[in-house]
């Protein structure tokens, strides 16, 4: 699944090929699976929208839109975008061959496409009104901007695992399993500890390389070690620079230990022994 760094890599990509643009027109298709809100009525919201800007919140990629037939001021509707675990989000020609398991195709006033691509359909689509709605909001803490003392409070007393707790959304919003697994790497700490009994000063080293991993796989484009692709159908590579995640059996970067590999949070958690404490 898309984590943090793939999510806001899509959705700067997409913002900065179709701000401005309006949608002149919106196909979907006849799968139930992918649409939160009805695809009737989303198709019905989206047309004549400008797109104002295209941002990220937690794991969604959060399309704000003008008034119909408007262009500036508020946004007044949102399009809210989650990939799931294969889905895509692509800005190409309208005349680029459309891909099997496309389920969205918005026709903008540029001359492109918005299209939404998702083979295993766990992605979805959700159009709010924002004159009847609330906009959308992540349900936990924004892992790049927390502060020291909201981070540690966040798992005062709980009893879950390090990596449990920073997979959990409610907490943190965006963090998954790669970015876990490499940011307990380089904090030092095993991903089976207990969150509640981590130090204060763990818990702050772990804040500060939770940020600066997701900000240099950012820098690279994600992590394409699946389906993931960004807006122009291009590969990640910050899988070169992963340490632990899914390299068991090989040699730690920093010692030279074997990387090994548990299940933790039902999710498989790689480690090294030696470096991490």
């Amino acid at each position: 699944m898309p984590e943090l760094p793939e999510v806001e890599t899509v959705a700067r990509g997409v913002d900065a090929r179709v701000r401005g643009q309006r949608i002149e027109e919106v196909w979907f298709a006849s799968y139930r699976q992918p649409f939160k809100t009805p695809a009737g009525r989303q198709s019905r919201g989206l047309e004549g929208r400008v797109f104002l800007q295209v941002h990220r919140v937690g794991k969604h990629i959060v399309c704000e839109l003008s008034a119909a037939k408007g262009r500036t001021g508020e946004a007044a509707a949102q399009w809210v975008v989650h990939l799931g675990m294969t889905g895509r989000l692509l800005v190409t020609r309208p005349e680029t061959p459309v891909e099997k398991h496309t389920h969205a195709r918005l026709r903008l006033s540029g001359g492109h496409e918005l299209r939404f691509v998702d083979p295993r359909r766990f992605g979805r689509l959700e159009f709010r009104d924002l004159d009847r709605e609330a906009g959308f909001e992540a349900p936990g803490a924004e892992p790049l901007t927390i502060g020291r003392e909201a981070f540690a409070a966040l798992f005062r007393g709980r009893r879950l695992s390090i990596k449990a707790a920073l997979l959990n959304q409610t907490l943190l919003a965006g963090v998954g399993n790669i970015y876990a697994d490499e940011s307990l790497f380089r904090a030092g700490i095993r991903p089976r500890r207990s969150a509640g009994r981590l130090s204060r000063e763990e818990l702050e080293r772990l804040r500060k390389e939770l940020a600066r991993v997701l900000r240099a796989a950012i820098r690279l484009g994600g992590s394409s070690v699946s389906d993931y692709v960004d807006a122009e159908g291009e590969r990640g590579f910050f899988q070169l620079e992963h340490c632990v995640y899914q390299r068991t059996g090989l040699p730690c970067r920093k010692c030279g230990a074997a990387i090994r590999r548990v299940v933790e949070a039902g999710r498989g958690t790689h480690y090294c022994s030696h470096c991490q404490h």
